[in-house]
């Protein structure tokens, strides 16, 4: 409390005030009012009561009051530093950071001394990557108490302006002041001193990272005998040793490093690297390796790296005896191990050779295999089998479903062979839902999955596999339930609101993405959120860390977390999200219907309904979704007690569970544009990204932008099929613009866009030899067929006929199936048309859930394709 508000108030007032800030402390927030109340009755203007009250209003989560308390309270105790203080934090706790920062400065002028605000502000200026302001900040606090103050004996201090000084890119300053602090104590750091022997270790990386290795490796001869991170030490020592071509010593550091770890591939790389092998060197290579797995015979890397460099003979040789060791113990991930091989056809096939010879019994066993008799061809209908057949059985299921080796048929006739000599092996049960998922049939997926669940009930893992693949299905309730087998029973919010809590992302995005196929608009937004919000509390959560690991004296790790942070939206959970939520509001711009939650589900049943019926069903829509949101609120409201924390503050309710405001939104390309600005910053290399950029941009008339993510789609893939429909459909735009553009962005565009496609170009005939010359691409059809669409809307009706005769193309997939029936449901096309499709779909997939006979041909399971 400033001086001049504490002479304001008496004994009882003053001690009562310390009573405040210990409540708050303390979390006791109810407490905590009440003691400020007290205050306030006497004192109704004095403005750091009011400021704590505010601060912990904004605790309990009344942040538009406290804003208002607080400003009161400044304008009742303008020169309080406290009152400034607290400004700062709740703007700090809305996220801006820039009115934060202005507030704590001005608390600091009014109390230069504070360590806290000096503290605050400088874990802020750290989140903004502020970092000159950070050194200014680290060093006063480093000066503040003077130098011979406790600060400056702090080696947290210490610590903390070299970290400012090394993010900042000056690193020589960084150096100087560890060095300097080094020098100022008086007694050696005890060997068992963990933050010194870090701090140790950060300064030499910090010497590295300027380039003066030799310097770095005298620096770390001077600690290794002493330093507690002897791998770490021994691991810089090798690069050091191998950076300055120091080779004997490298490989010596090397080689000490692999009898600590032998399964560590980088220490192999950095072996052969000092013997200054050649990849091409097989040979050598070779004998390396055989050496090493005989001194690790335990060790898989030295036998499974040779198979990346050998090749004919001696990869099958080498090949043979790796898969016969591996399947005689029966290691089920023998096909995971191996399957990167398979970039390469031949070692594909060489592999495929020797399963092959393995299950049909004439194979040359090894000289130190099992004594296990084998069974042959003639005798796989015998009920007994050897857990060697049994692995090769499971293996080759495995590549006949992998797919650079794919032959979905003989996959699923090995793994029902494998499950009828042993039905309870749920790795083969889990493998036979992975077969089912490839042919298309994902209800049969879903089932088999389950039952391979049911066979082990206390596996976490096979747990969460059926409840992907429910989601898949769109199975969302079987799935939650799946999930709520492993979540806490009290959880507020049941099993979703733990995964919530949890930040279990993965089933979040798969429950996102399973509601958008079901055209439940507003519940695939609500989990697209939560996924954004995930990355935000996580970009909050550094605040912690900014001086928990100073506290902790875990430099390097904290450097590793900010550089990570800085690219935290990068995370392809985030992109996948991102994507899907701004394809959403696309559609929602694109169809204002569609904002209403209510008819979310059904809007492919309106199309076909005559103008009465419609009104009628969104009539009967409204009052369901009515009747359900007043069983909702009453639910919530009875749950409210059961809800409360210990202090009797009840947990934040969802005042939007099924996200009927975020999918009512009146400025969804806006909406949209708080995914896509994260996404084409960090993810300027997904060509999704780059796509429903251009998508959103277009229809915003905001033609730079647009064009620009245009040509970023076409440098990371030309021969995208998209790029086409999109260059013509932006194009056609700015040829029906309604004024023309100023001359400055005309001339702009032009010059980047006039190679691609003509300002005077017949976009019909450019458009028909896209489709002459790509007429056996499904994909690049379907694009051709969209421009089409665009540029002559008269032919609509050859078009949806076109599409159906995509399925006709000998390489068209099951993926460009399910993209051009999404294709015509998007045009809207006639029901005898959506049916064809199918028809004609169904009787090349047959296994096809998409295609089922038994699926609704509404667009109400189906995904909406910009």
């Amino acid at each position: 409390m400033s001086q001049q508000q504490q002479m304001q108030l008496g004994s009882k007032e003053r001690s009562l005030f310390k009573q405040v800030v210990e409540h708050y402390e303390a979390k006791h927030f109810k407490k905590g009012i009440k003691s400020a109340n007290q205050i306030l009755t006497k004192n109704p203007n004095h403005g750091d009561t009011q400021a704590m009250k505010a601060l912990i209003m904004n605790a309990q989560g009344n942040v538009d009051e406290a804003f208002v308390l607080c400003k009161a309270a400044l304008k009742n105790a303008m020169k309080s530093h406290v009152c400034w203080h607290v400004y700062g934090v709740l703007w700090r706790c809305v996220k801006n950071y820039e009115e934060a920062s202005k507030a704590y400065k001005f608390a600091l002028k009014l109390e230069p001394e504070s360590q806290q605000i000096l503290r605050d502000l400088a874990i802020l200026q750290m989140q903004m990557r502020d970092y000159e302001g950070y050194i200014k900040s680290r060093r006063m606090i480093l000066q503040s108490s003077g130098p011979r103050g406790k600060n400056s004996n702090s080696r947290q201090n210490w610590t903390g302006l070299a970290v400012a000084q090394h993010l900042a890119g000056d690193l020589y300053d960084a150096e100087r002041t560890l060095t300097t602090f080094e020098e100022t104590l008086r007694n050696p750091p005890s060997k068992s001193d963990n933050e010194h022997s870090e701090a140790v270790l950060y300064k030499n990386t910090i010497i590295a990272e300027m380039g003066e290795t030799e310097r770095a490796l005298d620096h770390l001869e001077a600690v290794f005998k002493n330093n507690l991170d002897r791998t770490a030490v021994m691991e810089m020592r090798a690069k050091y040793l191998l950076q300055l071509g120091r080779h004997q010593e490298a490989e010596k550091a090397y080689r000490a490093l692999l009898e600590r770890n032998a399964d560590y591939r980088a220490y192999y790389d950095g072996l052969r690297e000092a013997l200054q092998l050649r990849t091409s060197d097989t040979e050598s290579l070779k004998t390396q390796y055989d050496d090493w797995a005989k001194k690790s015979p335990r060790s898989d890397t030295p036998r499974r790296v040779p198979l990346d460099f050998l090749e004919g003979e001696e990869f099958r040789k080498a090949a043979d005896q790796y898969l016969q060791q591996m399947l005689h113990k029966g290691v089920p991930s023998t096909f995971a191990n191996i399957k990167a091989l398979y970039s390469n056809p031949a070692k594909r096939d060489t592999i495929q050779e020797l399963a092959e010879s393995y299950l049909n019994g004439t194979h040359a066993p090894l000289m130190n295999g099992s004594s296990e008799k084998h069974t042959t061809g003639e005798e796989d209908s015998a009920p007994e089998k050897s857990p060697f057949d049994m692995a090769v059985l499971y293996f080759l299921a495995q590549h006949y479903n992998y797919h650079r080796s794919q032959n979905l048929a003989k996959a699923m006739e090995l793994i029902d062979r494998a499950i009828a000599a042993q039905p309870d092996e749920v790795n083969f049960h889990m493998t036979r839902a992975r077969i089912w998922k490839h042919r298309g049939n994902s209800r049969k997926a879903s089932e088999t999955m389950e039952k391979a669940r049911s066979l082990d009930e206390k596996d976490r893992y096979i747990n969460t596999k059926a409840a992907k693949y429910q989601l898949r299905n769109n199975e969302n309730e079987a799935a939650i339930a799946n999930m709520g087998k492993f979540t806490r029973k009290e959880a507020v919010g049941g099993p979703l609101g733990d995964l919530i809590e949890m930040q279990c992302m993965w089933y979040i995005t798969e429950d996102g993405e399973s509601y958008l196929r079901q055209g439940r608009l507003g519940l695939a937004l609500k989990r697209f959120t939560t996924v954004y919000d995930i990355f935000d509390t996580w970009q909050e959560d550094q605040f912690d860390f900014h001086t928990f690991s100073l506290r902790k004296g875990q430099i390097r790790a904290y450097i590793d977390l900010v550089k990570w942070q800085d690219h935290l939206r990068e995370h392809p959970f985030f992109s996948r999200a991102a994507i899907c939520a701004v394809k959403i509001y696309v559609r929602l711009f694109d169809d204002p219907q569609l904002r209403d939650e209510s008819l979310n589900g059904m809007n492919g049943s309106l199309d076909k309904m005559s103008p009465s019926e419609a009104k009628k069903a969104q009539k009967k829509a409204r009052k369901a979704r009515e009747k359900q949101e007043q069983a909702d609120f009453e639910k919530a409201d009875a749950k409210k007690t059961a809800g409360a924390g210990v202090d009797g503050e009840s947990k934040k309710e969802d005042k939007d569970p099924k996200g009927a405001k975020l999918v009512g939104t009146a400025e969804p390309l806006m909406e949209a544009m708080k995914f896509l600005s994260p996404l084409l910053e960090f993810s300027p290399g997904n060509i999704a990204a780059q796509q429903v950029g251009f998508e959103v941009f277009l229809r915003r008339k905001k033609y730079i932008p647009a064009l620009r993510c245009l040509l970023a789609a076409r440098s990371i893939d030309s021969a995208h099929p998209r790029n086409h429909e999109q260059a013509i459909r932006f194009r056609r735009a700015l040829k029906t613009l309604a004024e023309p553009l100023p001359p400055k962005i005309s001339e702009a565009l032009e010059a980047e866009f006039s190679p691609l496609v003509s300002p005077d170009a017949d976009l019909l005939e450019l458009n028909s030899e896209f489709l002459s010359e790509n007429s056996n691409s499904a994909a690049h059809v379907q694009a051709s067929l969209c421009a089409r669409q665009v540029i002559d809307p008269q032919t609509a009706d050859e078009n949806q006929k076109d599409v159906i005769r995509t399925l006709a193309l000998p390489s068209v997939s099951l993926e460009d199936a399910v993209r051009g029936l999404d294709l015509l449901k998007d045009w809207k096309a006639q029901l005898r048309y959506q049916e064809d499709y199918i028809a004609a779909a169904h009787e090349r997939w047959p296994e096809a859930t998409e295609f089922s006979s038994k699926q609704d041909s509404d667009s109400a399971q189906k995904s909406y394709q910009l």
